[in-house]
């Protein structure tokens, strides 16, 4: 069945629970969660991987185009909440208020960090769209658990590898950054495994009240635009 070319209320508001989402991981990631003794990993990985279980809805039910939207609508959402976090650190503040440094830190990003927060989301949201939404046509939209499983492995790969890389690289001992890399991987794709039966019951549930049910046959996966 063809895609509906018109934006539905309900896309809408997945797409505000999208956006919110990655724009609280992308705050709540300056917390660290010491896991155990030897497994530390940042506070996001509670949330973010919500945005990927959201990116599986918008491919499987709407189709690479608008799921590819929005992608780029919180790419830019998170691009304007960091120059406002900066803007709101950097005006003067009162002599009375002892909350500066607080702010700073918990608001503030480096420009390394923020690179490696940007190229990880969009080689690892992309690649999850693109890949489920080939999976979907050649297994003719059957087993959708192993079209989500299979992305997920890969766009969350690309997201840990790449964010870490850029920003821990050479600040800490190699043997750490790569025990970081391999944890918050694990835990994202044990997290989209555990969440594959509520995955279903959402993608069913939207796909009837849209009534449609979107394959991405002859799409060129032009990630600008097509």
């Amino acid at each position: 069945m063809e895609d509906k070319k018109s934006l539905s209320s309900l896309f809408m508001c997945i797409g505000v629970l999208y956006v919110t989402c990655l724009l609280l991981s992308n705050i709540t990631a300056g917390k660290m969660w010491a896991v155990t003794a030897d497994i530390t990993l940042p506070a996001a990985v509670v949330l973010f991987p919500v945005t990927y279980i959201l990116g599986d809805v918008f491919t499987e039910v709407y189709g690479f185009k608008k799921a590819r939207n929005i992608i780029w609508l919180g790419f830019i959402c998170s691009f304007f909440a960091v120059m406002i976090y900066l803007l709101t650190i950097w005006l003067p503040h009162p002599g009375y208020w002892e909350g500066q440094d607080a702010y700073a830190l918990v608001m503030g990003t480096t420009p390394r960090v923020a690179l490696a927060s940007f190229a990880g989301y969009l080689f690892g949201e992309f690649s999850n769209s693109i890949i489920l939404s080939r999976l979907k046509v050649m297994t003719n939209g059957k087993h959708l658990w192993v079209r989500t499983i299979l992305s997920t492995i890969v766009g969350e790969g690309f997201d840990s590898v790449i964010f870490i890389l850029i920003s821990f690289w050479g600040t800490m001992e190699n043997s750490v950054v790569l025990r970081m890399i391999l944890f918050q991987y694990l835990f994202k794709v044990l997290y989209e495994v555990i969440f594959t039966p509520l995955t279903y019951f959402v993608v069913g549930r939207v796909k009837k009240a849209e009534g449609i049910d979107t394959y991405d046959r002859g799409e060129k996966y032009n990630i600008i635009k097509g």
